[in-house]
């Protein structure tokens, strides 16, 4: 594409790359909310990037600062779903837990590796882009122990839109009388509670950074949001329109990252990647099927509890159907949880196997 003078977007000043990439990113935003896809704004954001970065050949960066300010506000925004109701539910009911946790981390692990040992992607990318959990948190975290973040954002988006739109399909089939989403009050006034989680966000965002522990920009704030929360001495308040913006600022960062090449690895790999997508919704509703035979849980509650998801976009799906609220978020969190306490073992160890068994394929007898 050229524009009025015959020059690429490059060669344009960097106000009018930033105004293009505002443009698209408007657009896009506004069809994937029409499309009622979960993540709308971060998606949005980052096809709109990928498009800027890819086709035009924009040069815009984000500074380091403003990435490393979304990461705190984004692990906030986890902690503030870690309710202590959350962990008396798993508690309670946790040999249901700990199956459901298990077999989708072993469906994911076990699709991962096989992408990893056909070559498709490589290794740590695999596992990263394969496991199950908020995708914008698993993009953040792989980046910092190795893997291509391009490439496992391909992946986890692209899982998004497949169990959103079957999760969606399912919640419409088991209960068509499900409600529409509830408004958002997008500027709601800043009071002291919201004052308190920017300064937990920022403070924990620039202490990981500065004790450069891995992917500390995010998970030092989710710790220190969900200790001081569940002690009730502090309200984590994040008001939308500030997750808004750090939403588009991990989509364009990510975005920019994208280079034709990797558009081109994507897409030859997109037909596996894709099958493996389809083939793990397949188990993990499987999963909830059996669930519901062996443990009484609704049907549509056991689907979306074990749902290849994040927690984020599945209480989208749950928050408009009549389901069991607490133990699906419990379910989530439980397996959110244990992915980032053992995820960057258990993308090496995984990893590492790969590469060994491709190598012994290739040795001559």
């Amino acid at each position: 594409m050229k524009w009025l003078d015959g020059k690429t977007l490059s060669k344009q000043p960097i106000a009018l790359q930033w105004g293009v990439l505002l443009c698209l990113t408007v657009i896009l935003v506004i069809f994937f909310e029409l499309a009622r896809l979960p993540a709308a704004l971060l998606l949005g954001a980052m096809g709109a990037a990928i498009i800027v970065a890819v086709y035009e050949g924009g040069h815009i960066r984000i500074a380091p600062a403003p990435f490393m300010a979304a990461q705190g506000l984004i692990g906030c925004l986890v902690a503030r779903s870690l309710d202590s109701s959350i962990f008396v539910t798993i508690v309670h009911q946790w040999p249901v837990f700990l199956l459901g946790v298990c077999a989708v981390l072993v469906f994911s692990t076990v699709l991962g590796a096989l992408l990893a040992r056909w070559r498709v992607l490589p290794g740590t990318t695999a596992i990263w882009g394969a496991t199950p959990g908020a995708a914008t948190v698993m993009v953040l975290m792989s980046e910092e122990f190795g893997a291509d973040s391009r490439l496992v954002a391909f992946m986890q988006f692209l899982r998004v839109i497949f169990v959103a739109l079957v999760a969606s399909l399912v919640a419409r089939w088991v209960a068509p009388d499900g409600g529409a989403r509830a408004a958002v009050l997008w500027f709601p006034p800043l009071g002291s509670a919201a004052l308190e989680t920017l300064a937990i966000a920022l403070g924990g965002a620039w202490l990981g950074a500065k004790l450069k522990v891995p992917a500390g920009a995010l998970l030092l704030p989710l710790i220190l949001g969900a200790v001081l929360a569940s002690y009730h001495l502090v309200d984590i308040t994040l008001p939308p329109w500030i997750m808004a913006i750090c939403y588009a600022l991990v989509g364009w960062v990510v975005g920019l990252r994208f280079t034709r090449e990797v558009v081109r690895y994507a897409a030859k790999a997109f037909p596996r990647i894709a099958a493996s997508t389809l083939v793990l919704i397949a188990l993990c509703g499987g999963l909830a099927y059996g669930l519901h035979l062996l443990m009484g849980v609704d049907i549509l509650s056991a689907y979306l509890a074990t749902s290849p998801d994040g927690a984020d976009s599945v209480a989208i799906i749950a928050a408009s159907t009549r389901v069991d609220m607490p133990f699906i978020m419990a379910m989530q969190t439980a397996r959110f949880l244990f992915v980032v306490a053992a995820g960057p073992a258990l993308a090496r160890l995984v990893a590492r196997w790969a590469e060994q068994r491709w190598k012994l394929g290739r040795d001559p007898e």
